[in-house]
């Protein structure tokens, strides 16, 4: 994807389990944060460009529960709006759509059985799929993975977004799996290889703990988005109040010390940028 006239996207990236926004690190050690709606309005509020909802365990329970969601927040907030999670047949794409979600993202499905991702683009348009591509680095080599980073598989990251491309994929989002959740910055190296050698838009996810590591990897890379998850929920968290379920790790949200000052704002974010001279919305 060429640089040149970039207008980057700011996506929130909410993980869900039974039915409560969670978070982890290398997508593993999920802490209970709260309700994904009350999230994802606020972040709407705060100049989202879309909203990418994450069914945490559709994969591995074969079934996607995010219709409610999707539908709630189709209804009320009027920015596109990306499903993931247990998307694995034309009939789960359809269900997606008409609940509200503007686009579907794909994986294990698509490791599963690339042809699905090519049927896929042909019955809806490449616009409506997006594939995730997790990576995981293993002693200096890279795998992709599934079922949020649990099956590992022997091929490189670039060759297979390459393949995702010529088989119609219309977005790819790349998940530093090594980096998710650490906040110790993106893996540039690997988001930039990828983005530069493939045409169609990509989105770096993985790694953000300040709003440099997010000017780094845009000003690094030819990607066109960058997707945030523990940068901006641990502190949005302190804004709202938690109803308990009997399931679920409230660690973290019963030590959180509430009503401090709110940094990691998304219209700061894109202020920041913008000064850098990132074309963002604003």
């Amino acid at each position: 994807m060429k640089k040149k006239n970039r207008v980057i996207r700011i996506i929130p990236r909410l993980d869900i389990k039974n039915g409560q926004l969670i978070k982890g690190i290398n997508l593993e050690g999920l802490r209970v944060l709260g309700d994904p709606y009350e999230f994802a309005n606020y972040y709407y509020n705060s100049l989202a460009d879309e909203i990418y909802y994450v069914d945490n365990v559709a994969t591995l329970y074969g079934i996607n529960n995010l219709t409610k969601f999707i539908s709630r927040t189709a209804k009320n907030l009027y920015i596109p709006l990306t499903v993931g999670g247990g998307i694995k047949t034309i009939y789960d794409i359809e269900k997606a759509l008409k609940a509200g979600a503007d686009k579907v993202c794909i994986n294990s499905a698509a490791i599963d059985n690339i042809n699905f991702i090519k049927k896929a683009s042909r019955v809806y348009g490449s616009s409506t799929i997006s594939v995730g591509l997790e990576c995981i680095k293993i002693k200096k080599k890279y795998f992709i993975s599934k079922s949020s980073g649990r099956d590992l598989v022997d091929i490189s990251p670039l060759e297979w977004a390459k393949k995702l491309e010529d088989n119609g994929a219309g977005e790819i989002v790349i998940t530093a799996v090594n980096k998710e959740g650490l906040g110790e910055g993106f893996d540039i190296s690997l988001v930039n290889q990828i983005s530069k050698n493939i045409s169609v838009p990509t989105i770096a996810h993985g790694g953000a703990g300040n709003y440099k590591h997010i000017f780094d990897v845009i000003n690094k890379s030819a990607i066109t988005g960058v997707a945030l998850s523990s940068f901006l929920h641990y502190e949005a968290a302190k804004l709202f109040k938690l109803k308990k379920k009997k399931i679920g790790n409230y660690y973290f949200i019963d030590n959180l010390e509430k009503n401090k000052k709110i940094t990691n704002n998304l219209k700061n974010i894109k202020i920041f940028l913008k000064k850098k001279g990132i074309n963002v919305r604003i």
